[in-house]
């Protein structure tokens, strides 16, 4: 289970979260957690693997992957994709900028293409290719 008040509690008062790859920024502690929520709705085995941390005075920087199976709905801004049983290790990129010892904006960069290819989503890309030639 995931501790959403906990990572509520790790953001200044006007910290943001970013989802750059879907294009929403959170805000307040009514929003903060809700891509917290999304992702273990959809992913409830989700999971971070680490590869690299650079530091640059206030700014770090985090290489990672995001692991999991699709077990449940996946909300996005454009609609929800029902679970699909596919496992995922999606790259993904995070940059937070620090003030005081809290997250003043977290800027998440989870390589989405990806993501929905390996849930399945993107399985007829060369029906979409092959009409844009015509």
């Amino acid at each position: 289970m995931q501790n959403v008040e906990k990572f509520i509690s790790l953001f200044t008062e006007d910290g943001t979260f970013n989802d750059e790859s879907a294009g929403v920024t959170y805000t307040g502690k009514k929003e903060l957690g809700l891509p917290v929520e999304i992702y273990a709705k959809a992913f409830p085995d989700m999971h971070r693997e680490l590869y690299d941390m650079y530091v640059s005075g206030d700014v770090v920087v985090v290489e990672l992957s995001l692991n999991g199976t699709h077990k449940g709905p996946l909300k996005l801004p454009s609609g929800t994709i029902p679970a699909t049983g596919n496992r995922i290790q999606t790259p993904c990129r995070d940059v937070f900028r620090i003030k005081d010892g809290k997250v003043l904006s977290f800027n998440c960069y989870t390589a989405a293409t990806v993501l929905l290819g390996q849930i399945g989503v993107l399985g007829n890309l060369g029906a979409a290719f092959a009409a844009e030639e015509k």
